[in-house]
């Protein structure tokens, strides 16, 4: 994240010229310091960093998909001559 600079002692001087005395214009900083969260802001560059994390996690996770549905397919061929290799055998003695 950013962090932009906040020039609390020129903040406070500004308001003293503008006619809060020292107490006031400590306090109207020390708020406003607090109301901008210390001045973190996402800025775009920090937004897009995160959206390009995302899409590489999403290609990462397409690809793993990929190769899980190749090996749930191997196994259904498998399980499918598994299951032949059983049955065939049972048939052909009813048969005879």
């Amino acid at each position: 994240m950013a962090t932009i600079t906040f020039d609390t002692h020129k903040f406070i001087q500004t308001l003293q010229e503008a006619g809060f005395d020292p107490k006031q214009a400590e306090a109207v900083s020390k708020a406003f310091r607090e109301a901008t969260g210390e001045g973190e802001f996402a800025t775009k560059r920090d937004v897009e960093l995160v959206r390009q994390d995302v899409r590489e996690l999403e290609l990462r996770l397409d690809a793993r998909f990929e190769k899980m549905d190749g090996k749930l397919t191997l196994v259904q061929w498998m399980l499918a001559l598994v299951v032949a290799a059983e049955v065939v055998p049972l048939l052909a003695s009813l048969f005879r």
